[in-house]
């Protein structure tokens, strides 16, 4: 496996990231999601002034390899991991893992007691092996098409209630 070293986002990790979430969506969800699914997920590459001003929002880590970024994950104040997305390229390669041990020793840092999240089905899979727990399935209609995901939970061990 190749060194990949995790760090703090930066502005100018922008474009990757929204480059990697798009491409982790069409290509990477390709076996869960149709076409019409994945394209209402993802109709293009994220805007970068909004996707910066989300990513900046939160705390948010990238994975990088080789100078380049292979994959982020954020956390925001409440303890919800709003995106996680690793380049369908580097997908199996430990990157995710990863990418979730740091975001959840931010958590334990910030004091969180609980990690929630929802997870697309190929993110579901990854999620139970780190020890969550479906809550619920639920659909959402991003765009007017129906798409199946996951709410799901994980308690963190020394945080406290937020």
């Amino acid at each position: 496996m190749q060194e990949t070293g995790i760090r703090q986002f930066t502005k100018q990790d922008a474009q990757a990231t929204a480059k990697i979430f798009y491409d982790a969506v069409h290509r990477g969800s390709a076996g869960h999601y149709d076409q019409a699914q994945r394209q209402a997920w993802a109709p293009g590459v994220p805007a970068l002034p909004d996707w910066l001003d989300r990513l900046a929002a939160q705390t948010t880590l990238v994975a990088e390899r080789h100078g380049s970024i292979v994959g982020f994950m954020t956390l925001d104040t409440r303890g919800y991991i709003d995106l996680a997305f690793v380049s369908p390229d580097c997908m199996g390669q430990g990157v995710a893992r990863l990418l979730y041990s740091a975001i959840e020793a931010e958590a334990l840092t910030a004091g969180f007691d609980r990690l929630s999240t929802q997870a697309s089905h190929q993110a579901r899979r990854f999620f139970e092996r780190q020890g969550w727990s479906v809550v619920r399935q639920q659909t959402v209609s991003p765009r007017g098409v129906v798409l199946t995901n996951f709410v799901m939970e994980k308690p963190l061990t020394g945080g406290r209630e937020r």
